[in-house]
């Protein structure tokens, strides 16, 4: 008889919290799929950063578990942060860097040899218009340069699951679509993305699922049809007003 085994989530959290003084991750449970794109969303202060910085390795987590596809974060850090890369909103470089060099100094941190990397990041540079600003340093570079350079950094080392805080702030439409474009091309390729956005038609055309959190616990999650159940042919937008509003 065959055995087929179900796969692990993406991201597996349970009874995740963390309080500074007050809870601002109370009691969360959240699965993320392979292979999915997933939008966590709330108003400011709803704990949605504390979460994904939980999730990097970045805060230590006064209760709960991860799993980053099937790796426990407490048990074996190394091993799930290989698994994923994370990209804040105010991601830092170095000025004196050129994009080319920071990539390979960012490929090293993985231990990626060159011959792997060298045309990895070319690919990246390319795709996100970098290219013909290769060999510039990057203190010149606007917010939104240094922001698709991030983004090429987060996936020099290939990594299966990609998680984003506010990934589209300070980029122009044209810079914006690049980066959903390349977002798009990493969960067609089996990747996970997971983002937070305050832009509500980014989630709404982009997600596949949707987590909507208040006071650091999830208060509706689904498809766009599912979250609509209740108020047929609502927006987002209008749906997650009434949602936060409410609690």
């Amino acid at each position: 008889m065959t055995n087929f085994s179900i796969p692990s989530p993406a991201l597996a959290l349970s009874g995740l919290g963390k309080s500074f003084g007050r809870p601002a991750v109370d009691n969360l449970n959240l699965n993320v799929a392979r292979g999915e794109f997933y939008a966590l969303l709330g108003p400011n202060g709803a704990g949605k950063t504390t979460t994904l910085r939980m999730v990097a390795g970045l805060l230590a987590p006064d209760a709960g578990r991860i799993e980053v596809l099937g790796i426990d974060l407490a048990l074996d850090p190394a091993g799930a942060k290989r698994k994923m890369a994370y990209l804040p909103d105010d991601p830092m470089l170095y000025g004196k860097l050129k994009p080319t060099e920071y990539l390979e100094f960012v490929a090293g941190l993985w231990g990626i040899d060159a011959r792997t990397s060298e045309p990895r990041a070319r690919e990246l540079l390319a795709w996100l218009d970098l290219e013909k600003h290769a060999h510039e340093l990057t203190e010149g570079f606007s917010r939104g340069m240094k922001q698709k350079l991030a983004l090429a950094g987060a996936l020099i080392h290939a990594p299966e699951l990609l998680i984003l805080d506010e990934p589209l702030t300070g980029l122009d439409a044209g810079a914006a679509r690049q980066v959903k474009d390349l977002l798009l091309s990493h969960v067609a390729k089996g990747g996970t993305v997971i983002l937070t956005t305050h832009i509500l038609e980014v989630a709404e055309r982009l997600a596949q699922r949707i987590g909507i959190i208040q006071h650091g616990r999830l208060i509706a999650e689904g498809t766009l049809d599912e979250l609509r159940v209740a108020t047929p042919g609502a927006t987002l937008e209008d749906m997650f007003l009434r949602l936060t509003e409410a609690t």
